[in-house]
């Protein structure tokens, strides 16, 4: 896993949709699972979404937390 693809999806802001303007990594994991049954949009931020379902259905999120910037507070 290349360190830089890694630090853009974890700070790629959500462009749509209910929790538009959330960075990725603070999405609710049943949403990034619907997203996996339903199936990810393509590009970049499919692959993003699909790298942050991966994070949090193996609870890795709180180690990436602290990479995080501009974080808006956690809900």
């Amino acid at each position: 896993m290349n360190e830089q693809l890694l630090l853009e999806a974890i700070n790629q802001t959500m462009p749509f949709g209910k929790y538009r303007g959330r960075k990725l990594l603070e999405l609710p994991e049943p949403y990034l699972v619907w997203f996996h049954n339903q199936g990810f949009p393509s590009g970049k931020l499919g692959e993003q979404l699909a790298l942050m379902h991966e994070v949090k259905v193996n609870g890795l999120e709180t180690l990436l937390y602290p990479l995080l910037k501009n974080a808006s507070p956690r809900r």
